[in-house]
This record gives C-alpha cells, structure tokens and sequence, in this order.
C-alpha cells in the first residue's frame, strides 16, 4: 500500500510537468508566430503611409542600440548590479580578448547590411509576397552548411528544398503577371528593387549564420556577451552606413525625422523581439518552429489583404502552398544514425544551440535580422 501510494505521489510532478511544458510550447509557438508576422506587417505599414517618411538607416541604428543597452542591463543584473565588476568584465571581454571580439565584425556587418536590406525589400514588396520570398534564406542556410561545415541533408531535406525553391518561383511568377496595384500604380515602389533586395538578404543570412557558426564554435562567451560585441560594430556599421546614404538629409532634418509612435513600435519590436524569441526558443523544438513560420505566412497573407488590398489568387495560393509545405518537411528531424541536420533560422528570431567542439552545446546567437525567425 505504501509503495503504491509513493509510486502515485511521484506521477503527479511528471504530469504536472508535462502539461507545464505542453502550455509553454503553445506559448512558444504564439511568440514566434507573433514575432514573424507583425515585424514585416508593421514595417510595411509604416513605410506606406503618407507623409514624411522616417530614415531607415537610422532606425537600424537605434534597433542596435536599444538591444545593446539590453544586453548590458542583463549582464549587470547578472552580475548583480554590482557596477565595478561588470566594467572590468565589458573590458576584458571587448577590449583585453579584441581578437574574439574582431571575430565578429564580418557577421555585423553582414547583418547590418541585411537589417537595411529588409527594409528595401519589404519597403517595395507586399508582406505576404516577402515573407513567401524571404524563406529562401532556409535554401542558403543548408548549401552554405553543406559546403562550409560538411553537414548532410536527408531526401527528405533535399526534396524540400527543391519544393521551397518552386514554390518561391511560382510566387514571382505570379506577381510578374498581375503585379499588384497598389506596387505597380505607386511611383516610389519598385518591385524589382524590393526583390534583389530579399534575394541578396536571403544569401547574407545563409552565409552570417553559417560563417557565426564556424567561428564561434567551443566559445564559452554567454548570449548576451556575444550580442555586446555583435552591438558594439552594428552600432558603428549602422552609423557609417547612414551617414553615407542619408548623411545630408539627417543632418538638415534630424535623426529622428519621421518617428511617430508607430515607427518606436516597430524599432522595439526589431530590437526586443529577436531577445524575447531567444528566451522562449528552448522550449520549441523544430518542428514547431517549422510550424511557425508556416503558420506565419498564412497570418501574414490574410492580414495583407485586410490591411494593404492584397489580392491572393489561385497561382499565389499554390506557391505559398509549396512553400509551407516545404518549411514543415525541412523541420522534420532526421532518422536515427543521421547526421544533424543544419539549423535555418540563423538570423530570424531564433536558433538552435551550435554543437561545441567538445560536442557540448554552445548558447543560443541572437538573430539580428528583421524576422525570425
């Protein structure tokens, strides 16, 4: 009796632990829908309105310094606000380890360059037709892990990737024919513009996330250190890339020209919405962020259409099919005695942990693009 009734004492944590992670996986999986979905809605409504139009360059700025201040802030209450002790940590991991730092100067730069690519793309791109598009990124990830770290892929990835690829080429297809009134009828809209943008921001996050995985690997640094660093030359690439595109105009009309409250919106959503993904990442595996991003798209696609006039016909309905289906497929884990499959969520919201040399885990890099991803 007493056996049987300390066995039934113990099921009572396993399942209440259970439900707890089952609640925390839709939580997850609510977050990272969240996050894919407004960033781009809420870019695109911004940089459609009438009226003075804010600097995209200085918004990249401020995103970089606002995450930064985070992670500073995190890492002083890590270190329990005590003010002298984290000062010598900032200089000895910045300034003292400066070749470990200069690591990272190449993958800022290249999300730098991304993060104002985005901007290009979703600028001149209907969301749902970006969105469709910028899951290309899962097609550079793999080959570029393929060719740089040796990974394999299944059939099952491999197919998928071709079924991506299809279905991407079909949305082009489609927007080529019809192209959408509201991009073809305005005049500071370029469609072609928009998509060398996301193609080449599609590339720039293949190769930065496979680039950061290679260098970085066996590093003891914490998430939020490495975003220091990463913050530190984003800051600086940022201000360097605004004062050679929009120098002029934003010293005649400020840095802040054009913020409404709507533009601090969507500044803290690219700054603190990549922080609050890392946070909730380690509870979906995946398939649920396969499933995310999927789901994502459907969101993105429907309030398009309440929010812009987007017009979904039967061709766009297919390739955004394929492409859903082929994000889903590419998540599914492997069989037993494959290998890892490589991780495409490198500069999206969120990432699985890079395996160590040691073959430990690595702490998760925060994605310092627009989407999650």
């Amino acid at each position: 009796m007493a056996g049987g009734s300390s066995s039934k004492a113990g099921e009572v944590p396993t399942r209440s632990q259970s439900e707890a992670n089952r609640k925390l996986k839709y939580i997850s999986l609510a977050v990272l829908v969240v996050q894919n979905a407004s960033l781009i809605l809420s870019i695109r409504y911004v940089r459609t309105l009438p009226g003075d139009r804010f600097f995209t360059t200085s918004a990249v700025v401020m995103a970089e310094v606002l995450k930064v201040a985070t992670c500073l802030l995190i890492v002083l209450l890590q270190k329990r606000c005590a003010l002298k002790e984290t000062l010598w940590f900032l200089l000895d991991s910045v300034v003292l380890q400066y070749q470990d730092t200069l690591k990272l100067a190449v993958p800022s730069l290249i999300y730098t360059l991304q993060n104002n690519l985005q901007y290009v793309a979703i600028s001149n791109l209907p969301a749902a037709t970006f969105q469709v598009t910028y899951q290309l990124k899962i097609l550079t990830t793999a080959l570029f892990s393929v060719l740089m770290l040796r990974k394999s892929l299944s059939r099952v990835q491999w197919v998928s990737l071709l079924l991506l690829f299809a279905g991407v080429a079909v949305v082009q297809v489609q927007q080529e024919g019809k192209k959408e009134a509201a991009v073809a009828d305005a005049s500071n809209q370029n469609y072609m513009v928009g998509l060398v943008a996301v193609v080449i921001s599609c590339l720039s996050s293949g190769f930065a996330g496979v680039y950061f995985e290679r260098i970085l690997k066996g590093s003891s640094a914490s998430v939020w250190m490495r975003n220091v660093q990463l913050g530190v030359f984003g800051t600086a690439l940022g201000l360097l890339g605004m004062w050679w595109n929009d120098g002029g105009a934003v010293a005649e009309r400020g840095f802040l020209f054009g913020y409404t409250g709507m533009v601090w919106c969507v500044i803290f959503n690219q700054a603190f919405g990549g922080l609050l993904v890392a946070v909730v990442v380690k509870y979906a595996d995946n398939i649920l962020k396969g499933f995310a991003t999927s789901f994502s798209i459907i969101v993105s696609t429907v309030m398009s259409v309440y929010l812009f006039g987007f017009h979904v016909d039967l061709l766009f309905t297919a390739g955004a099919g394929l492409v859903i289906g082929a994000v889903y497929m590419y998540s599914l884990p492997k069989a037993p005695g494959g290998l890892p499959c490589p991780d495409p969520s490198s500069s999206s919201a969120s990432t699985e942990p890079p395996r160590g040399a040691g073959g430990g885990e690595m702490e998760v890099f925060l994605p310092k693009s627009v989407l999650v991803k």
